[in-house]
């Protein structure tokens, strides 16, 4: 998979999706500008010493990400979206896009890819969910749609063994 972040703003939040993208075996693409340095200290916190381990790729732009990914498949993640993301199928290889923290994906990108927007469920007095937390969701779902290939899919003890 494939999770791409257009503009973040808080290094924790991606810091944090860093982290989440190590976990999960998915690369992180990175669309400028950013709201901060890479290497902040915030950023390092937040990813812990997973941040190395991490596949990560900057862009200039969004065209320059389209233009480095032709014929990707790309779920855009917004409140405005029509579908909830669970209504949609997610191959191995696709793309799920986040907007920045304090303003989502332009419009003038959600308007193009209509039928690529989804969003997660929430109340209507809420406007959003923390970036970090989003993507965990999208992702985990899209993940559970691929039967979690390549996960571990069984728990281990550190000291102890299950009695079972």
């Amino acid at each position: 998979m494939n999770i791409v972040l257009h503009q973040p703003e808080i290094p924790a939040n991606t810091g944090n999706i860093g982290r989440t993208c190590v976990a999960t075996g998915s690369k992180l693409h990175l669309i400028e500008p950013l709201g901060f340095r890479l290497g902040e200290k915030e950023l390092k916190r937040a990813g812990m010493d997973y941040w190395e381990h991490l596949d990560v790729k900057r862009y200039m732009n969004y065209a320059e990400f389209l233009e480095q990914n032709p014929g990707a498949k790309i779920w855009m993640a917004t409140t405005k979206a029509k579908q909830v993301y669970t209504d949609v199928r997610f191959g191995p290889d696709d793309y799920i896009m986040f907007g920045k923290e304090s303003a989502g994906i332009p419009e003038e990108i959600l308007v193009e890819n209509e039928e690529n927007c989804i969003r997660i469920p929430m109340q209507d007095d809420i406007r959003s969910l923390n970036l970090s937390n989003s993507v965990a969701i999208v992702l985990y779902e899209a993940l559970r749609q691929q039967d979690f290939e390549s996960l571990q899919l069984k728990g281990e003890l550190h000291r102890l063994h299950w009695k079972h």
